[in-house]
């Protein structure tokens, strides 16, 4: 595998799309960081690490309103690949959905959202749109 992000995205797509309430990632620290900002922002229910093997895995349980069974999360783009990396400034930092989504960023401070990184005044490498 030779892009483990798009990897996590798209079985979190793929879990969504299957209406799964839980979605089985194999682990690693930026992916942790990944769903803990997932979970900040209100975008899944909760996550775990568990520690089976050298790597362990990451169970994330998906948030669906209980009225219209929508999950909360529309789309999950990749923008940075590994063959096109996509660098930004804190000055020229990304507006998703003009504020209503997030951009997650991997900077010199940490993995962080576009608004975290602009109150840092750091920039970064965009991993994804979260919206």
């Amino acid at each position: 595998m030779t892009d483990p992000i798009a990897d996590y995205l798209t079985r979190l797509r793929n879990a969504i799309k299957a209406n799964h309430r839980v979605v089985e990632i194999p682990a690693s620290n930026i992916k942790r960081e990944l769903s803990r900002i997932l979970l900040e922002q209100g975008y899944i229910l909760n996550y775990k690490v568990v520690e089976d093997g050298p790597q362990g895995t990451l169970k994330i349980a998906l948030k669906y309103d209980p009225v219209n069974k929508v999950n909360s999360i529309k789309k999950l783009i990749r923008i940075s690949t590994p063959g096109l990396r996509q660098y930004v400034g804190y000055k020229d930092m990304p507006r998703v959905l003009n504020g209503l989504g997030i951009a997650i960023l991997s900077t010199s401070k940490g993995v962080m959202t576009n608004k975290d990184a602009l109150n840092n005044k750091v920039g970064g490498e965009v991993i994804c749109y979260v919206y």
